[in-house]
């Protein structure tokens, strides 16, 4: 009961967030001159942008498989679907839950921990924010931009910097002052102590730099392809936007959604994309229709990539078989110690 009771305040305060947001957006905009703008999209560019869209998601599930390699190697072909289911479960579900989602699904499927796939989801999350952050941070410099926006990138860099601070901490716990008595705290609560530990395995493919540094690449691949299809949407829309303004409307949209809010960053999102358009110098109505249209996309090719995925891997448990195919192999939710400590 407790634990509902906190899921449900937390997806309140979500849903609370979004809108107020989208009283900010719409307040002092044409609605009618921003519906006219959508409305007169051009198909071509449209394409560009979700073929764009695509291409980022593969680079993000080859990410998410460079990370989960060191626990154990899945196939992308799986392991993309299940990104996508929890991509799809962002959607619909408030305070970006589908991240648990998708840590459940893979370590339901795949038998490896929740805990440590989540731990895996973590590290991804520091390193996409580091990289979205550097990005946003020379858009800046280059477009010469002040004001609110500026504020909220820097907001972004202390926000990255108390993750990786706080990624390290987690890393070397075990060698703290005081950390034996931590422990023996916990052991009071096997239950909790093994999700700690298994959570840490994950972590602790943060401490392999060539992981590390493939994430990265991969990162700043996948925010390539973000940048090109706002840069399309656009064009879509007549703007001709230059690719700075393209990365720090990338940046600053997605980063926006780091703030919990209602189901599929209602909100949120486009009172970001409208205040950095507004910032370089496009009208409310049309950078609201460019938020929109982005934001738009975003969810149809995400939530079309989710429906798809879980149709072809379904919803059930793992089987019978696969189960007493884990019991054979060892536990089915520990790490790989040879690839952990190479």
């Amino acid at each position: 009961m407790r634990r509902l009771t906190t899921g449900l305040a937390r997806s309140g305060i979500g849903v609370l967030i979004s809108l107020v947001c989208v009283y900010l957006v719409l307040r002092g905009v044409d609605l009618g001159q921003t519906a006219r703008i959508v409305g007169g999209a051009r198909l071509p560019w449209l394409g560009l942008a979700v073929a764009a869209g695509i291409a980022d998601l593969f680079f993000r599930a080859l990410r998410w498989q460079q990370l989960i390699a060191p626990i154990r190697p899945v196939p992308l072909r799986r392991l993309s679907g299940y990104m996508l289911v929890g991509y799809l479960a962002n959607n619909v579900l408030p305070a970006r839950l589908g991240e648990l989602v998708r840590s459940h699904y893979l370590g339901d499927r795949e038998g490896i921990s929740r805990s440590a796939t989540l731990g895996t989801v973590v590290v991804e999350r520091v390193v996409d924010t580091v990289v979205l952050v550097g990005i946003g941070a020379a858009a800046i410099l280059v477009l010469n931009i002040r004001g609110v926006v500026v504020s909220a990138i820097l907001v972004g860099i202390a926000l990255a910097g108390l993750l990786v601070v706080a990624l390290a901490v987690a890393l070397a716990a075990h060698r703290l002052p005081g950390a034996g008595r931590a422990a023996a705290f916990l052991g009071r609560w096997p239950r909790v102590m093994h999700v700690a530990l298994r959570l840490r395995d994950g972590l602790r493919v943060a401490a392999l730099p060539r992981t590390i540094a493939a994430s990265a690449i991969l990162s700043v691949a996948a925010w390539g392809c973000t940048v090109v299809a706002v840069l399309a949407a656009g064009q879509a829309l007549g703007m001709q936007l230059t690719v700075g303004e393209g990365a720090l409307l990338a940046a600053g949209t997605n980063l926006a959604t780091a703030v919990p809010s209602g189901p599929g960053y209602l909100g949120t999102f486009e009172y970001a994309g409208k205040t950095i358009a507004v910032a370089f110098g496009l009208p409310a109505a049309r950078g609201l229709a460019l938020a929109l249209l982005i934001h738009f996309l975003t969810l149809a090719v995400t939530s079309t990539g989710g429906v798809v995925a879980l149709v072809r891997l379904g919803w059930q448990q793992r089987g019978p078989a696969a189960s007493r195919q884990d019991s054979r192999t060892g536990d089915p939710s520990g790490p790989n110690p040879g690839a952990l400590n190479a």
